[in-house]
């Protein structure tokens, strides 16, 4: 029995057992049935397993264009629904290697977009079908621009953050000319903690703005932790750090042309407006090299070389099941995007209860970049929810293909 190399509790070191020794028996065990109608309250809180997820270095990206995330995005607000936008580029998915939190605040993010080429580069040599970049302040741009119906009002916009003076200017600049966006309220505040940031009065000043979107700028880290700190306070729909945008539309920093952005080297304008910010992108360069080394390249060989015939996707076993206070997952064959509607059904089987969650990995063969991103997910949820986690009986050969999509910390059990 391979338990991950990591600790577990005594319950599910013997919950592994028993699922070990049961084998094939688990199997036909019948999938636990999904509730018709979850109610509106608690189907708010689940996770959308519908989304198109794929991993990329260790995240999950929503496989949506430009013109997709901006509806998505649209459809929320103007059904008072939450949507919590987040950006990785590069930078963002290194610092995510080593960061637990930071990395969860993207797990439980409801919309993930590439905002960066190296991203797309990675995802279009490993094969997957992100094959563009979706920039934080390109989609701002996007829903700014966007036509109102006769009727429909302008997006209601709320700047926290920023240097000091550079939210109040943005604010200013949106309401200068007509636009789908219009700016109803800013706050810059300062350089504190995010406890500091997070009293009662400001939470209430956005709030009583009435703002459809909440555009937060206080660095990608800082600005992710205030989000994933209050986001259960806050009554806009739209939220989403875009440290960038605050920028740009103040006219403090100018945005690169667009042959630069799609060209992958915006970095280079960037560093002209910004010159402080070259040490992050000769940082970033030298870690996509080592990934590329370690990481990327390891893994496009091994898809490469076994790549599953289409029956071994149609022969997996993909069951949800609950027993003795467990919520147990047997993942048996090969996974991957073929079968991967199975997989989703059961996860939010799964998501729909509060036991522990154990991943049966018994007998699993394989799987993609697909299954990753949806498991991603789930694992996020679990975190959220203060739910135990654990993969359990995982091989060496599907702990490799886990390690090399830079997810090895699903295999580290949440206790």
């Amino acid at each position: 029995m391979i338990l991950n190399n990591v600790k577990i509790s005594d319950e599910i070191k013997l919950r592994s057992t028993e699922t070990a020794r049961s084998g094939s028996a688990s199997a036909a065990q019948p999938p636990v049935q999904q509730p018709a109608q979850l109610s509106a309250q608690s189907s708010a809180q689940l996770p959308d397993f519908s989304r198109d997820l794929w991993c990329i270095l260790g995240l999950p990206f929503d496989r949506v264009t430009l013109q997709q995330a901006s509806g998505l995005m649209q459809r929320a607000a103007g059904e008072g629904r939450r949507c919590f936008l987040s950006t990785p580029n590069l930078n963002f998915a290194v610092a995510c290697l080593d960061d637990a939190a930071f990395r969860n605040s993207v797990l439980q993010s409801d919309l993930s977009v590439a905002d960066g080429m190296p991203l797309v580069w990675i995802a279009r040599a490993l094969g997957l079908p992100i094959t563009e970049r979706v920039a934080g302040s390109s989609l701002f741009q996007a829903l700014r621009e966007q036509r109102l119906q006769s009727g429909q009002a302008p997006l209601r916009t709320f700047f926290f953050g920023g240097p000091p003076g550079v939210a109040q200017a943005a604010h200013e600049q949106l309401n200068a000319t007509p636009s789908g966006m219009r700016s109803v309220g800013f706050a810059s505040p300062g350089f504190g903690s995010i406890e500091e940031m997070s009293e009662p009065a400001t939470i209430a000043q956005i709030n009583d703005s009435q703002a459809d979107f909440l555009v937060v700028a206080l660095g990608a880290k800082k600005g992710q932790a205030w989000i994933q700190h209050n986001l259960a306070g806050l009554r806009t729909p739209l939220v989403s750090h875009l440290g960038a945008v605050v920028n740009f539309v103040a006219g403090t920093v100018s945005r690169a042309p667009r042959w630069a952005q799609k060209s992958g080297l915006e970095w280079l304008w960037r560093i002209k407006e910004e010159p402080q910010l070259w040490r992050r992108y000769r940082d970033d360069g030298m870690a996509l090299l080592q990934l590329l080394v370690t990481r990327v390249l390891p893994c496009l060989w091994a898809t490469r070389r076994h790549r599953p015939q289409a029956a071994a996707f149609e022969q997996a076993e993909i069951s949800c099941r609950r027993d003795r206070g467990d919520c147990e997952l047997l993942l048996a064959g090969v996974l991957g995007a073929p079968n991967i509607e199975r997989l989703r059904t059961a996860l939010a089987q799964a998501a729909a209860g509060s036991e522990p969650v154990l991943l049966d990995c018994t007998r699993l063969q394989a799987l993609d970049s697909a299954v990753l991103g949806s498991l991603m997910l789930l694992y996020g949820y679990c975190t959220r929810q203060g739910r135990p986690w654990a993969m359990i009986n995982v091989s060496a050969q599907v702990q490799r293909q886990v390690r090399l999509h830079c997810a090895g910390y699903l295999l580290r059990a949440l206790p």
